[in-house]
């Protein structure tokens, strides 16, 4: 679909928010971006742990809620809608190497050899303690702690394969089979209608952006507003117009030589030597003009050229080549 160079080094932690798809990378700075496909440039940029690489990152169903996880034991929740911290959790056992959050909202950590979940209300308000707290001895830290969907059970990979635990209240226990792949008792026409349906409700990607209410909406504005946005388009493209360079020519050979441009640009240069030239080319076009007017009419030249004139008729035929 798109491919697009972060700039900041390289990225080892990567999530998806599935209210909007806008693409969350987390940076070894410290830093998280969010990428869009239309977009060659971050839609944003945030300081989430300042000194200490990213290590993990979660996102709830809503979008309005990132958790990221970083090499500074800190667990810290962001409200995406205002992109502000609003608290943050310490994990003593170690760094924490991975994070989810259930459909529910159950907050789950895993850091070192300990897993540590959080009940729903930690995500708005800074709770004093865990709502359950479950430690794997002897299997190496935590790789990876996923929720499972519509269940109550939590899978934890590590270094000596993998652990399924029970947490209570954490999977979505009401199904809502009109949505795509999930109903568990469709059949096979069931499942071919429900693709054809899917393909036909997908969006280009270039639609993806922050805001997923702005897809099918219609602007709000006045025709002042308008006239005025038009406006500053339209000076926009002056100013880009403005400062394209002009590019010259291709010219036939020897017309692009140094010498030639510089006579060139001599002729623009206007002097007084300049002017005089011009007062006497234009004297001379006026002396021309009065001769050739004179030789159809006599009385309109000068005494002196009718005086001439009338010489040059009275004298004898040997004489005439003299005139």
């Amino acid at each position: 679909v798109s491919h697009h160079a972060t700039k900041l080094g390289p990225c080892r932690v990567l999530r998806q928010n599935p209210s909007n798809a806008v693409v969350h990378l987390g940076h070894a700075n410290g830093t998280v971006t969010l990428w869009s496909p239309s977009s060659s440039q971050y839609l944003a940029k945030l300081l989430c742990h300042k000194g200490a690489p990213i290590t993990s990152m979660a996102i709830d169903l809503t979008g309005h809620t990132m958790v990221t996880g970083g090499a500074d034991r800190q667990v810290k929740i962001w409200d995406l809608r205002k992109f502000q911290c609003t608290h943050s959790y310490f994990c003593p056992a170690g760094t924490p190497s991975s994070l989810d959050i259930s459909q529910r909202r159950v907050l789950g950590i895993g850091h070192a050899s300990h897993t540590t979940f959080w009940s729903p209300e930690a995500l708005t308000t800074k709770c004093k303690d865990p709502y359950m707290h479950h430690a794997i001895p002897a299997c190496g830290p935590v790789e990876t702690l996923r929720f499972r969907p519509f269940e109550d059970i939590v899978a934890v990979g590590h270094a000596k394969g993998m652990s399924s635990i029970v947490i209570p209240g954490s999977g979505e226990p009401n199904l809502d089979t009109t949505e795509y792949n999930l109903n568990p008792n469709q059949d096979k026409r069931q499942r071919r209608e429900a693709e054809v349906r899917a393909l036909l409700d997908k969006l280009d990607p270039n639609m993806i952006t922050l805001d997923p209410n702005e897809i099918g909406g219609m602007e709000e504005s006045t025709p002042a507003v308008r006239n005025e946005r038009l406006k500053d388009l339209q000076e926009e493209a002056d100013a880009r117009n403005s400062r394209k360079p002009k590019r010259e020519k291709t010219k036939k050979r020897g017309r692009s030589k140094i010498q030639t441009k510089l006579r060139r640009k001599q002729r623009n240069i206007v002097d007084e030597q300049v002017l005089k030239l011009r007062e006497a080319r234009e004297r001379e076009k006026e002396e021309n003009a009065a001769v050739v007017k004179g030789a159809k009419d006599p009385s309109a030249l000068p005494h002196s050229e009718q005086q001439l004139s009338g010489a040059k008729e009275t004298a004898p035929a040997a004489l005439k080549r003299f005139f």
